[in-house]
């Protein structure tokens, strides 16, 4: 009986928590936290914008994957990503310098600039006839790459047919002795062909030719003569992707080569959860009259932001502005959990806990120490976290960019310290669903709108 009342207990509670939702708080139902194991086929009115590609989670149920990784394995790899970032950041390299011996090439000794391989999942069409691929989109790398035929070294297992550039008619090596070619980080020749290495944070690597070929992003938006990178010697932590789609800010990106056809400017939205979809739009097409833009920094890699305060539930925590400036701040689609310096995640974390007090704490993890344990409740109530940006602009964080899903037993706050050699702030994936994010490069603003998909 005394089990019973307590139960009887939780769902009374529950049903008040529903009726005292406000502004500065989210009602959040329990069952809703559990992963999805059926893709859902809409996105629940909001129809897919033009010219745009549909964005699926990598681990989710709308892309086939064998043996996804844990919740913690993710978190783990997440934080071989913010290392990586911070070495590039401070111009540092984290990573071993050496690939790997081949027959294939020999590049220079020096680590790559690009970072792993995020978690969000695009389809394009390569070569003519096209060949569909599922690649990774990254704002944090620029080249886009995926495994090629013969594969003279080494591919991993994936889904897609490896891309043949034998059996299209627009496939072109590039020569050593051209300016794409000399633009590379890093780069090498076999022969009069160039080619091109990257070595991520992770210790994952591809190594091949420098290419170009037609993209195809629908069947009315096709780019002719696309730099990529056709991969020869690729190895390491991809899962079963086709490879990179980079959103980077130098001139490989998939956005400066089409800049003259859709004017520096993409968006996207990231949904609430792995199986629903999201969107890539190229363009200004269908942007939303609710996006609130923020000023994006001038840099050559990474899109640098200009963070000035935190807020939760409503109140602004005790952390200078320089906390911020000091390193500064990024948008990477990328990494998972946004990193904050340790004055601002302390600052963060003890006013989160206090007003969640009422919950019991759960496990930490090695990334996360902000943990509850929701196994016994239906629904909870958690304090909106907003944040504030250059001009004032404040952009409050859907309900589920707050918490972290691993168990019920373990739902932890989706935020961590940088504990990398710089207090650089990263905000990243989780913090950005289910809102437009706009990137108007040619203009130097960033834009957030609400609802930007379910």
């Amino acid at each position: 009986m005394q089990k019973q009342r307590i139960g009887y207990v939780i769902k009374a509670v529950d049903r008040n928590l529903v009726a005292a939702e406000t502004h500065d708080f989210h009602i959040i139902t329990v069952s809703s936290m559990l992963p999805d194991s059926v893709c859902s086929s809409s996105s629940e009115g909001h129809e897919l914008p033009s010219p745009s590609l549909k964005v699926v989670h990598r681990y989710g149920p709308c892309h086939k994957t064998d043996s996804p990784p844990s919740p913690s394995q993710i978190l783990t790899h997440d934080e071989a990503r913010v290392q990586s970032i911070n070495s590039q950041i401070t111009g540092f390299s984290s990573v071993e310098n050496n690939f790997p011996s081949t027959e294939l090439v020999t590049l220079p000794s020096k680590s790559g600039s690009s970072l792993g391989s995020g978690n969000y999942v695009v389809n394009i069409g390569l070569g003519s006839p096209r060949k569909d691929l599922s690649l990774v989109f990254d704002t944090g790398s620029s080249l886009t790459w995926t495994q090629c035929e013969p594969c003279a070294a080494i591919c991993y297992k994936q889904h897609d047919p490896i891309f043949n550039p034998s059996e299209s008619t627009g496939y072109a090596n590039v020569s050593c002795n051209t300016a794409m070619c000399n633009q590379l980080k890093i780069r090498g020749c076999s022969g009069t062909t160039c080619l091109y290495g990257i070595k991520y944070g992770d210790k994952s690597s591809t190594i091949g030719y420098l290419a170009k070929d037609t993209l195809t992003l629908s069947p009315t938006e096709i780019i002719t003569d696309f730099y990529f990178g056709c991969g020869q010697q690729n190895q390491g932590i991809f899962g079963q992707v086709a490879g990179i789609i980079g959103l980077g800010r130098n001139q490989f990106s998939i956005i400066s080569q089409t800049s003259m056809k859709y004017g520096n400017i993409f968006s996207y939205c990231l949904p609430s959860t792995s199986s629903k979809p999201g969107y890539l739009t190229f363009g200004k097409s269908e942007i939303s009259n609710a996006i609130q833009y923020i000023p994006l920094a001038n840099s050559q890699e990474f899109y640098f932001i200009d963070i000035t305060a935190i807020y939760v539930g409503g109140q602004k925590l005790p952390i200078s502005p320089t906390v911020f400036s000091t390193y500064g701040s990024i948008i990477d689609s990328g990494t998972v959990i946004t990193r904050l310096s340790l004055e601002a995640y302390t600052a963060l974390k003890n006013s989160f806990r206090q007003q969640m007090s009422m919950y019991p704490m759960g496990q930490s993890t090695k990334t996360l120490d902000t943990c509850y344990d929701f196994s016994s409740y239906t629904a909870v109530k958690i304090p909106q976290i907003s944040i504030e940006f250059a001009g004032n602009t404040k952009i409050d964080l859907d309900s589920t960019g707050i918490l972290y899903y691993i168990s019920l037993s373990q739902t932890c706050l989706a935020f961590a310290t940088n504990t990398g050699i710089t207090n650089l702030t990263i905000l990243g994936n989780v913090q950005q669903k289910t809102m437009q994010v706009v990137y108007d490069v040619a203009g130097g603003k960033l834009g957030f709108g609400p609802n930007g998909c379910a």
